[in-house]
């Protein structure tokens, strides 16, 4: 059967070299035309982990809400903070910020009411009159930045407290349309979950799906040009003060513009690298324009294919394209090394002959490389998340269709470019350094594997450190704008990434929080509580007992005045007048608008307040609390009901509507997360909010959620370690099954296997020991250290195990491997280490983490191939016992 295919190659491709070069080449320039139609998605959607609750929480809270993306601009003026040199050009700025499509509004100091310069009554915020503002003629300045400064709710949010530092909040238009398409398909994604869809239902999902990727490909592009016009704008005004844009769709924006740079600079060295590198080893022009040009028409064709299917690249499956360059220069240099060698042997022999012996000793090794590769990259398709799934499937194809370039163009370049007498003189007389190895591997196979002992205790201590985080923060180098300008923002502004909690009233058939039935259910009241005899929630109002703060008793008016003090009626009295008849005919407070409600809410908001990893907290209490500062006392039901009924439309706008929902008696509480804490364990984080707020402070499970993108990043990233982890166990299984197949030995399949295991433990040790974190940017490089490694063992067993039946020699076959595959893999190893190591002079630290981790990983799997696998293989007699001498 083997030399029936062979036979069939040999007729159809190696008899015919310039036709196959020629369908190849056309082949590879019709991919070439699709290139121009790849696309790097960066939308929040493509970085969700799909299925996930807490995105369709996170979905539903954005539209009760009216939650929007923002940009924000820091303002630190070379002038005093509120002197006209720094506000007129502020207010220029944010003008012109107006102007552009997206933008729903921009906030700055100028765009707020003020509220204490000079204190306003709460009358005044129930008028309809408008309220002061740095517009106002005559308006304090110092009065007004002391509020800025300390206000609960523009401190940290429009003015750090310094006093040095203002924002400009640029609130991006809520695309409705692809909300309501993303909306439509994951009801009609959970009902496949759920169960089966009709042949109807099918077809509008795939209608859905095709409608979401056709409107975020034009939706990406627009968002790009936005920030790109918000920074162009923001640079024209740098000689009034220093300014630093940020925000999360700044993040999503620069991590594209970093990757694609990326791309296309490193991509270029990384080929003129391994060029210069590839002529140093073969010192012939041919051994170099055949690899890179078999990598480049990989790389062709994927990329082809890419853009004809529309299936985008991420900032994580953008590294694909450098991996895949990896997997075919390794093919390449396989097939060259051994026909070098036959050539050596038989310099006069002919050509042809010599190629079809190549590809039918190499063959068997290549394609099983290259399927143990692809199971290893399987492994994230179960990740759940698009980008990686999308990586192991890229990598699946990619491998695939470099096995097939691999054996069309490098044997029928070799066919058709002819080598010469000298060639051959220069493959036997060298001498690979390789030997070396061979040599360490024969005198000191003692201290190898003592040596590989320690490195797998150093290995298992290393991933016990390993931690599953993702700052932001840490993908940027410390002089790029998008780090000093996230820095700024935690340090002076409250924060970057939010959090949401999102309370619901208790079920109106339990008793509220401090308003239990006396009668001996539920906890006991303090008798001394202030509130207890509160009236304002009883059923009856002809019932209510006049007390003090009752608005339904006869006696409102006076009790009021005697408790409240006859300038609160003096002020307010016509107002509560109204509110009260308003109440005995129609309107019926919140719970949140109540005692119990504002008790319950201030807790929570006070705990997150004083979490070191959090900035700046808004919710209901916030307006609770500048309603308190504006009375100079603590406030009631019926100031509280006031609140709720009475404020102008503006202000509910403002400090209402973003943290309170009437039809779902809901509050939310929203947090901005300190970015560059150094001390935030997101995972950790939302595990003891959680906790606290159950336990501690006595919410029902049922009541709270978290969400937001907080919480989405880290559902993401422990799925994937949970995933990745999990599905390893699954793979090494699956390897050893294959090496098994090719080896036929059980004995023999574990020692191959035990180098991989190393190889792959020791790059996720250094990432525990230095402190790279597992994140969506390397949670892939498991799979990445797998494909090497296993290519590099299969190589070389494969190769022992023809070799050895010659003299039955461990040490003497260990030196002929060294001597022939070990030079591929050499070769291999030190053209991807020196031109990978390129990409330590990116800004984009995952481009560093990645060109390091590579290069560990390469060093790893080589050292494993040519020190432990053959000192094992000696050490267990793994192909049967020596020859008797």
């Amino acid at each position: 059967m083997f030399d029936t295919l062979v036979n069939a190659y040999d007729a159809i491709v190696l008899r015919r070299p310039w036709l196959t070069l020629l369908v190849v080449a056309l082949v590879v320039g019709g991919f070439a035309t699709q290139t121009t139609k790849i696309t790097l998605d960066a939308s929040a959607d493509s970085l969700m982990l799909q299925g996930d609750p807490s995105l369709e929480l996170f979905r539903e809270v954005g539209r009760e809400y009216s939650s929007e993306e923002f940009v924000l601009i820091t303002w630190k003026p070379y002038a005093p903070l509120l002197s006209d040199e720094s506000l007129n050009p502020l207010k220029a700025m944010a003008d012109e910020l107006r102007q552009l499509d997206g933008v729903s509004s921009v906030v700055t100091v100028w765009d707020v009411p003020l509220l204490e310069s000079p204190p306003v009554s709460l009358s005044d915020i129930t008028s309809a009159e408008p309220l002061p503002s740095l517009e106002t003629p005559g308006i304090d300045r110092d009065l007004v930045l002391k509020e800025l400064t300390t206000s609960p709710i523009y401190a940290d949010l429009l003015a750090s407290r310094s006093g040095e530092l203002m924002a400009v909040q640029i609130n991006l238009e809520r695309d409705e349309q692809y909300n309501d398409l993303v909306q439509a398909r994951e009801d009609l994604r959970k009902v496949a979950r759920d169960g089966e869809l009709t042949p109807t239902q099918r077809g509008e999902l795939a209608r859905l799906e095709a409608a979401v990727k056709a409107h975020t490909a034009e939706a990406l592009p627009r968002q790009s040009r936005l920030i790109a016009e918000v920074r162009a704008i923001a640079d024209g005004y740098r000689d009034h003060a220093q300014l630093f844009v940020g925000g999360v769709p700044m993040i999503a924006a620069d991590m594209v513009s970093f990757v694609r740079s990326d791309l296309q600079l490193f991509g270029a060295a990384i080929l003129g690298i391994m060029l210069v590198v590839l002529a140093v080893i073969f010192r012939r022009l041919r051994w170099v324009v055949i690899p890179l040009v078999t990598c480049m028409s990989t790389v062709v064709v994927m990329l082809g294919l890419l853009g004809f299917l529309d299936w985008r690249m991420t900032v994580i499956s953008s590294n694909f394209v450098a991996v895949l360059l990896i997997i075919s220069l390794a093919l390449s240099i396989h097939l060259i090394v051994r026909y070098r060698e036959l050539h050596a042997q038989d310099p006069h022999g002919e050509v042809h002959e010599r190629v079809l012996n190549t590809v039918r000793l190499m063959i068997v090794p290549c394609f099983y490389t290259s399927i143990t590769t692809v199971v290893a990259f399987v492994s994230l398709v179960v990740s759940g998340l698009q980008p990686v799934i999308d990586f192991g499937w890229m990598m699946t194809c990619g491998i695939s269709v470099a096995l097939v370039l691999a054996f069309l163009l490098v044997p029928c370049l070799m066919l058709v470019w002819r080598a010469s007498g000298e060639d051959a003189a220069h493959d036997a007389e060298s001498t690979p350094l390789t030997l070396y190895f061979a040599r360490v591997a024969d005198h000191f196979g003692g201290t190898i594997l003592v040596v590989s002992l320690a490195l797998l205790a150093a290995t298992v201590y290393g991933i016990s450190r390993l931690e599953v985080e993702n700052r932001f923060i840490d993908y940027f180098h410390e002089t790029t704008e998008i780090y000093q300008g996230m820095e700024l923002l935690d340090a002076e502004l409250g924060g970057t990434i939010p959090l949401d909690v999102v309370i619901n009233a208790p079920a109106e058939d339990a008793p509220l929080p401090g308003l239990e039935d006396l009668s001996g259910e539920g906890p006991p009241v303090a008798e001394d509580d202030p509130f207890l005899d509160d009236g304002f929630f009883d059923e009856d109002p002809a019932d209510a007992p006049d007390v003090p703060g009752d608005a339904s008793g006869d006696d409102f008016g006076d009790d009021f005045s005697d408790d409240m003090g006859d300038d609160w009626d003096d002020e307010f009295g016509s107002d509560f007048d109204e509110f009260a008849d308003a109440t005995e005919d129609a309107f019926e407070p919140s719970y949140w608008f109540s005692l119990s409600g504002m008790r319950e809410l201030d807790k929570v908001h006070q705990y997150l307040d004083r979490r070191p990893e959090t900035g700046k907290v808004l919710s209901l209490s916030t307006v609770f609390e500048v309603v308190k500062d504006l009375m100079g006392q603590d406030v009631g039901s019926v100031e509280l009901a006031l609140v709720q009924k009475s404020l102008s439309d503006d202000i509910k706008e403002m400090m209402i509507d973003p943290y309170f929902s009437l039809d779902k008696e809901q509050v939310r509480i929203n947090v901005r997360v300190m970015e560059t804490s150094k001390t935030l364990r997101r995972n950790a984080f939302l595990i003891e909010v959680q906790r606290h707020l159950e336990e501690d402070l006595g919410f029902a499970p049922e009541r709270f959620e978290l969400t937001g993108m907080l919480v989405l990043y880290n559902n993401v990233l422990q799925s994937l370690f949970r995933s990745q982890i999990l599905t390893l166990g699954a793979v090494f299984g699956a390897i050893l099954v294959m090496f098994l197949i090719l080896f036929r030995s059980l004995r023999l399949a574990l020692i191959a296997l035990a180098p991989n295991l190393l190889a792959a433990g020791m790059v996720l040790g250094i990432m525990g020991l230095v402190g790279i974190p597992l994140d969506i940017m390397t949670i892939t490089i498991a799979a990445i250290v797998l494909g090497i490694g296993v290519d590099n063992c299969i190589h070389y067993v494969h190769r022992f195990m023809r070799e050895f039946p010659e003299d039955r020699d461990y040490t003497a076959t260990m030196y002929r491997c060294h001597q022939s595959i070990g030079r591929a893999l050499y070769y291999t190893t030190i053209t991807v280490i020196i031109g990978f190591s390129m990409l330590t002079i990116s800004n984009f630290n995952p481009s560093i983490y990645f060109g390091l981790l590579t290069v560990a990983a390469m060093a790893a799997a080589v050292i494993g191939a040519l020190l432990l696998l053959p000192r094992l293989i000696i050490l267990f007699r793994a192909m049967g016992p020596e020859a008797k001498v």
